[in-house]
């Protein structure tokens, strides 16, 4: 099940007051194989677009299961998204952690308020399956594979829609799928000669392995700074929506990120964290066309650390 375009317009409404509605801009790179115009989800409140879809989500739970608490999954971008907006409920939220997340980003949830319960990545993707986790009350928020956080996330594509409606292709980082398949319904409705690519890392790219093979296929998997997305399989429902909106996935070098990385500070001036950069790393590669391509930086929260020695050239994975 995809969101409808009801669906998004609806979700626009929804979110308005905790989710910003964020600049397209142009990136100034002559050299660039391609236009390339960047869509800061990275200056959301919690810095990433996971904002939307936790908003749309639980604005669609009824009051009285919302003040159980929220439970949700995430190695920390979702986990803000959701813990940002059970704070403006005041309500409880937990987070099923796994024990790879940056430290940057743990801190940040526990700011918001929510309660971390950090787990082996292997037990963490099982939460995303069961979409519970044993002794945790709460409704559970799935980060990806639900209607309404695509939903939510596809506001994204209605936004990219106004700003520049001859876009020729959208290069979406993917994670879970939450984010492509969201931007792709809207894209798909609106404009269906337009190319979408989903973006992956070298690191851990199932949606290629995937699309490649007909069906999810298990794939090596290895922590490294681009942190935000990558796994080892996708999960099936996922594949299938990624099939009908989806022209492929671009698979990217660890190098070729951080030099996006690089490239977003000094010519644009936005702060990417990896998985925010991988899009641009995709679009730079070339193949994502050559006509105006649009870039999703989906966020920006990255350890200072390793920012700096991702701009030193001193961080390699």
């Amino acid at each position: 099940m995809l969101p409808t375009p009801d669906d998004l317009h609806e979700a626009r409404d929804r979110i308005r007051g905790l989710a910003r509605r964020t600049p397209l801009i142009r990136l100034d790179a002559p050299d660039a194989p391609a236009e390339i115009w960047l869509k800061l989800e990275c200056l959301q409140p919690i810095g990433s677009f996971k904002i939307r879809g936790a908003a749309n989500a639980m604005g669609q739970i009824a009051a009285a299961d919302l003040a159980r608490g929220v439970v949700t999954a995430s190695a920390g971008n979702m986990a803000q998204g959701v813990a940002w907006c059970a704070s403006a409920r005041r309500i409880p939220c937990t987070v099923i952690a796994p024990d790879t997340a940056p430290a940057a980003k743990l801190s940040a949830i526990e700011r918001l308020g929510a309660r971390i319960i950090q787990v082996p990545f292997d037990r963490w993707w099982q939460t995303f399956q069961e979409r519970r986790y044993p002794g945790v009350a709460g409704t559970f928020i799935h980060a990806f594979d639900d209607p309404r956080v695509m939903a939510g996330n596809g506001t994204i594509g209605l936004e990219i829609l106004e700003d520049l409606p001859d876009a020729e292709s959208v290069v979406i980082p993917w994670g879970g799928g939450g984010l492509a398949c969201g931007i792709g319904a809207a894209m798909r409705a609106n404009s269906p000669s337009c190319g979408l690519f989903a973006a992956e890392a070298e690191t851990g790219a199932p949606l290629a392995a995937a699309l490649a093979a007909g069906q999810p296929v298990p794939v090596d998997y290895r922590p490294s700074f681009v942190d935000g997305i990558g796994s080892r399989q996708v999960f099936p429902q996922m594949l299938e929506r990624a099939r009908t909106l989806l022209d492929g996935s671009i698979v990217v070098s660890l190098a070729g990120v951080a030099s996006a990385v690089g490239i977003l500070a000094e010519r644009a001036h936005v702060v990417a964290e990896g998985a925010g950069a991988c899009a641009l790393a995709a679009a730079m590669s070339g193949r994502a066309g050559k006509g105006k391509v649009v870039c999703v930086v989906s966020g920006g929260n990255i350890d200072l650390d390793l920012y700096a020695g991702l701009l030193a050239g001193k961080q390699t994975a």
